[in-house]
């Protein structure tokens, strides 16, 4: 039995895109590394589900597996990429997905690029959540020359350390062990950023679940929302990821993140469904 997948993209955060909303494919931890190994499967940062629609209002649900196995509840490149590829499906110009994390409308813009309501900004240390009590504008956690980040809910928690270079950062060797922090009793999400103007921002991130990937969606999010809440940065701006820039809009009525930005296919192709272990 064949399988088939697209390969896809958002500023060179890849995926591994599975249709299942014909019939389900059961994907564990263990297969999901298998497929998301760049050496001996087909290589990927996360491997994305597109399942039937479990709402009458939304298009799609979709589910997030990192290449550890684990599951992500939120991730911005992916949503681009489903959105645009059921866009391209039905015609639509706007679509609405849904996800663990919830609803997410996104919306085709006249250049190619796609606009996601990330949804709600959240910064309460419950909602992180954090393991206790902490400010999280300067939170209580250090690795290496990083200390006190920024902590936000964009889906997913979000730690960001404001740095004057991100790219001097070794953020392998101390990615990982920021992670696994005891302060995030789910993990988190690692940014470095450098804030080169009101409405501009340089970032890399180590990805709960992936480790340095070339873009994070809601790693972009939350840095701008982190910026703007130490008085570093505007609502709108630029964020600079390693493989392109995501235009962020953290909008004052609602709290709500826009992440506008490209999401690209790159090819289709067939695996042996013995990879899921069948």
């Amino acid at each position: 039995m064949q399988i088939a997948f697209l390969k896809m993209h958002g500023l060179g955060n890849d995926f591994v895109v599975l249709d299942a909303r014909g019939a389900p494919i059961a994907l564990d931890a263990a297969a999901a590394r298998v497929i998301a190994d760049r050496h001996t499967g087909i290589g990927c940062d996360q491997i994305v589900v597109v399942e039937a629609a479990r709402r009458p209002e939304t298009a799609a649900y979709m589910r997030i597996v990192n290449a550890d196995g684990s599951e992500a509840a939120a991730c911005g490149n992916a949503t681009r990429c489903v959105a645009r590829l059921i866009a391209e499906e039905t015609g639509a110009q706007c679509v609405r997905l849904d996800t663990a994390a919830g609803m997410r409308d996104a919306a085709m813009r006249p250049d190619g690029r796609v606009a996601v309501d990330m949804g709600e900004a959240r910064t309460g240390w419950r909602s992180i959540p954090l393991a206790r009590e902490t400010d999280t504008l300067e939170a209580d956690v250090a690795a290496g020359p990083l200390r006190g980040p920024v902590c936000t809910n964009i889906g997913n928690p979000h730690a960001t350390f404001f740095v004057a270079d991100a790219a001097a950062i070794d953020l392998s060797a101390v990615g990982p062990l920021l992670e696994h922090d005891k302060l995030f009793p789910e993990r988190a999400n690692i940014g470095v950023a450098t804030v080169e103007g009101a409405d501009r921002i340089r970032l890399r991130v180590w990805e709960r679940g992936a480790g340095i990937t070339r873009a994070c969606g809601t790693g972009a999010c939350a840095a701008l929302v982190a910026a703007h809440r130490r008085g570093l940065a505007g609502r709108c701006g630029t964020v600079a990821l390693d493989g392109g820039e995501l235009d962020i809009a953290w909008r004052r009525d609602d709290g709500h993140v826009i992440m506008t930005g490209p999401a690209e296919f790159v090819f289709a192709g067939r695996f042996d469904a013995a990879l899921l272990g069948r």
